[in-house]
């Protein structure tokens, strides 16, 4: 049995019979040479088997290390060249579903301990850095990851440091936030046009120029909003034709409420689990272009729902949910509204999915010497930890059924010897929940 730590006092462990997943997910990497590809599977393999461990311990002896290290440093292929193969894998399990979910989100892997290293960037102010990536992750409509979409590394050059101000003098293709459009533009390309893609992303995405971008007949969004936007109420705007412009937080609460939702909120270190009921309401607006767009590139307004869906009555000393949703999916009743929330509320898959890249991979202790090397081992990582969050989730829906799916009988009978200390071993089999843990 094999290992991950995801947070304090949980483990998944994961069989090695599960590993042989890795030639199959790895079965389109075009690396220029079969023996190319033969070692990245190795390596998956290796990684996957103690993930939170050190290469040397992960490889098993020095030998597999160093190759390890060498296909890293290598310069016959790119690191989109292995996320390119795992897309590829993706999309095949996309092609199962009529709709997919494609959660984007960006986070920051910190390497300001480790000064030495070359084509670093800045982070968040000049004492820190590292690399920033960009990853889109299948999500199917039930929740389940689905892999890799497509993923961007950069390293933040000094100029765009500390220039927050004046974002709003500047164009969106020259800010961070193109990789927003950038993504969905690939996802668009990506995915066959007979299925539906919503792209879903948090308050980083409430971008006009996203919501203005052409998009295919079966391409919506679904981003959680944060500007007090200019608005017009379209059911106004049809009855006096000219309505004046109102401000999206105040005009949404002024629409009548739908319904209700009970949500169970998950303790966590700031508060305690509870049932939080959420008013719901929705509402079409057409969202007015921001003043300081540029005249020089003129933009229409665009027509977009909006749904509020907020805790109005939450108990003392409790931050209330709110959560305000943009989409250009048509919500025409209580119901489709309440979907929409739902395909927000797995958005934090993707913070999960980053969480066991650094904290379970441990992908910020990998001692690296350059920063193309650092896109190298991330690349190769982010097949690990998607396949380990992908169990975990499997062990969700399947949980009570026979982990023998996935575990030679000699496998399970040492694991119950080991954690009971008993022998002989049960006749049974464990669940499938209690050998992914």
């Amino acid at each position: 049995m094999i290992g991950i730590v995801l947070k304090e006092g949980i483990k998944v462990e994961v069989s090695k019979k599960m590993e042989k997943w890795a030639a199959q997910e790895l079965q389109y990497a075009d690396l220029g040479d079969t023996r190319r590809k033969k070692r990245l599977i190795s390596i998956v393999e290796n990684l996957a088997s103690q993930p939170s461990t050190s290469v040397p311990q992960a490889s098993g002896n020095l030998a597999a290390a160093s190759a390890t290290y060498d296909f890293w440093n290598s310069p016959y292929f790119h690191p989109s060249d292995i996320i390119a193969a795992q897309a590829k894998s993706t999309v095949e399990r996309i092609k199962e579903h009529p709709i997919v979910l494609a959660v984007q989100d960006t986070t920051s892997l910190d390497f300001t301990t480790q000064k030495a290293k070359k084509g670093m960037g800045y982070l968040d102010y000049k004492k820190s850095f590292g690399l920033k990536v960009h990853t889109t992750l299948g999500v199917s409509p039930q929740g389940i990851p689905l892999g890799l979409i497509n993923q961007y590394v950069w390293a933040r050059e000094e100029k765009n440091l500390g220039i927050a101000k004046q974002r709003k003098k500047r164009e969106t293709e020259e800010k961070e936030s193109q990789r927003w459009l950038d993504s969905l533009s690939e996802t668009q390309q990506q995915i066959p046009e007979d299925i539906q893609v919503v792209t879903i992303g948090d308050c980083e995405a409430d971008i006009f120029d996203l919501f203005a971008q052409s998009r295919s007949p079966n391409s919506h969004l679904l981003i959680r909003g944060t500007h007090n936007r200019k608005v017009n109420y379209l059911e106004d705007k049809q009855k006096s034709g000219h309505p004046e412009p109102k401000y999206l937080h105040q005009s949404i609460r002024e629409v009548k409420a739908c319904g209700s939702l009970d949500v169970q909120v998950k303790r966590n270190p700031n508060h305690e689990a509870r049932l939080a009921k959420l008013t719901v309401r929705f509402a079409s607006f057409e969202i007015q272009v921001p003043s300081h767009h540029s005249k020089a590139t003129p933009r229409q307004p665009v027509k977009l729902q909006v749904i509020l869906a907020e805790e109005e009555n939450p108990r003392p000393g409790v931050n209330p949910i709110s959560w305000l949703l943009l989409t250009s999916l048509d919500i025409s009743s209580f119901e489709s509204a309440i979907t929409c929330v739902r395909w927000y509320s797995y958005r934090w898959l993707i913070e999960r999915y980053h969480f066991v890249l650094k904290s379970g991979c441990g992908l910020e202790k990998l001692q690296l010497e350059t920063g193309r090397r650092i896109e190298m081992a991330l690349a190769t990582y982010s097949i690990v930890a998607w396949r380990l969050l992908w169990l975990t989730y499997q062990a969700r829906l399947h949980g009570e059924e026979s982990c023998e799916s996935f575990l030679e009988e000699h496998e399970w009978q040492s694991l119950c010897a080991t954690i009971h200390k008993k022998s002989p071993p049960p006749e049974k089999p464990p669940s499938f929940r209690e050998a992914v843990r």
